[in-house]
């Protein structure tokens, strides 16, 4: 599915395309507003990062869902770094 993501690294917009699978996606359903982290999923040795809101998924490179421990916490500390 191809979904447009932000890439710091290059400051631009990008259309990727990735598919959302219990094998790569960690669902996060509690929240307090709407900039809380929704989903990660890791995609061609990078990770995507989407909050509950309408804005696009943020894309890091060389890091995993495994290396932040699938915490809804550590992904949003990776994101504020970024944005």
């Amino acid at each position: 599915m191809g979904i447009t993501v932000y890439n710091p690294h290059k400051g631009r917009l990008e259309t990727i395309d990735v598919v959302f699978t219990k094998e790569n996606t960690t669902w996060f359903d509690e929240y307090t507003d709407n900039h809380d982290i929704y989903t990660i999923t890791d995609w061609q040795g990078g990770l995507l990062i989407k909050e509950f809101d309408y804005t696009y998924p943020l894309y890091v490179y060389d890091i995993s869902r495994a290396d932040i421990g699938y915490d809804q916490c550590r992904a949003k500390t990776i994101e504020d770094q970024y944005l």
